[in-house]
């Protein structure tokens, strides 16, 4: 594919492709190549946002506001917990070394009244819902976006690090009925796909080309393409916490039925990012053990879903999903982890790197108007802010009490 040249009329694009080609080899041209997409009033604008971290702020405000591409230099807003679950939000460049977070949240720490002692020696930590942790070293750089679905930053002493427990919220749950009962297939698939445009179109093609070629030892992170992909895992575990959520046998089967157009609507809409997200969350052990709630799906529904589990599956180098990607024309939404493989395994198997063969077309968004009635915000909020549990040891619980292996 081609790069996209609508964007680069203020400079010569020989400039920009060259530039593209030479990021394997010198990835600190990565800042220069995406300063060709900006204009000097667009950076002056976005030296003045504050933003709060995807997904770490609820506010409803917030949320339903369209996506913008994430940059190193923004500032956002983060909220770093202490052992005791007390926490400080400091403001933060999305770029920032963990050395220079951990200055942020001691200085806060010290004129907090909760807080009798100076603040020694700090560790930052992401601490998972299941209770893993990941210390990071000070010299690490953007680990805002590198972070879980209901994954935490600690800052914590040294000797604090084994003692650190998941925030109460995200190790307990409660039944009950979902919001999604009220609302239509159609307007929630509708929404899925207008926010994976929105994220997908703030990933830049060198992003891709970071991502494969560099790593984590990238300078500079992918941060918005890390961002589609926590998308992809919160979509899949979204499915698996309503379903198991939901304590009525008759209600569950409607969220199967539910669950399974919409994946035919993403499908139909060619967002396949979302479509086999729901199909993934759908397979989870946890859901596809339920035997009385899949034996209550109408047959029609049961054999739709099985065409979609077929185009999920990997056999044969996922040949069933290929087939459908050369049926489809663009624009379209990929399921970006496969993409990424390809492309990984694209660079390893080749000796020597060719510019022109890591060139990716820019994804076109699809605008797709609704009324802005308020049934159309409601949904619209809910799909922006999904609450999830992503603790697969805590689905399964859930699963059994629903469906005890005896039954």
């Amino acid at each position: 594919h081609s790069l996209s040249e609508s964007h680069f009329s203020p400079l010569p694009q020989e400039l920009y492709l060259c530039a593209v080609q030479e990021l394997s080899q010198f990835p600190e041209l990565v800042e220069d190549v995406l300063k060709l997409h900006s204009s000097e009033e667009d950076k002056e604008i976005r030296k003045k946002q504050v933003r709060p971290l995807f997904r770490h702020f609820r506010r409803i405000d917030a949320c339903l506001q369209p996506r913008e591409a994430f940059r190193g230099s923004d500032e956002i807003f983060c909220r770093v917990y202490t052992p005791d679950h007390s926490y400080v939000t400091i403001r933060s460049r999305l770029s920032c070394r963990v050395g220079e977070i951990l200055a942020l949240v001691r200085e806060k720490l010290q004129y907090s009244e909760d807080q009798p002692t100076q603040p020694g020696n700090l560790l930052l930590v992401a601490v998972t819902s299941a209770g893993e942790k990941a210390a990071f070293r000070p010299s690490d750089e953007a680990v805002f976006t590198t972070l879980g679905v209901n994954t935490h930053l600690f800052a914590c002493e040294p000797s604090e690090l084994e003692s650190l427990l998941p925030l109460p919220e995200e190790i307990h749950w409660s039944p009950g009925d979902s919001k999604l009962h009220d609302m239509s297939a159609e307007e929630v698939a509708t929404q899925l796909v207008v926010f994976d445009w929105e994220l997908f179109s703030c990933v830049h093609e060198v992003e891709f080309v970071c991502y494969v070629f560099h790593g984590e030892q990238a300078r500079w992170r992918p941060l918005n393409l890390e961002l589609v992909l926590q998308r992809c895992s919160e979509v899949q575990h979204w499915v698996a916490t309503e379903i198991l959520q939901c304590q009525s046998l008759p209600k569950r089967v409607q969220l199967l039925r539910k669950f399974i157009k919409i994946a035919a609507l993403c499908k139909q809409q060619q967002d396949l990012l979302s479509f086999l997200a729901v199909v993934l969350g759908l397979d989870n052990p946890a859901v596809s053990r339920l035997r009385l709630t899949w034996e209550g799906l109408p047959g029609k529904f049961r054999k739709q879903f099985q065409q979609f589990e077929s185009i999920a599956d990997p056999s044969r180098n996922h040949k069933s999903y290929r087939d459908l990607m050369g049926s489809l024309r663009p624009p379209l939404i990929p399921f970006t982890p496969l993409l990424l493989k390809d492309l990984t395994f694209l660079h390893e198997s080749c000796k020597s790197f060719h510019g022109e063969l890591v060139n990716f077309e820019k994804m076109v968004s699809i605008p797709l108007d609704a009324e802005p009635s308020p049934s159309h915000l409601q949904t619209k909020a809910y799909v922006r802010q999904l609450q999830v549990i992503d603790n697969q040891n805590l689905l399964f619980e859930m699963s059994c009490k629903l469906e005890p292996k005896d039954m």
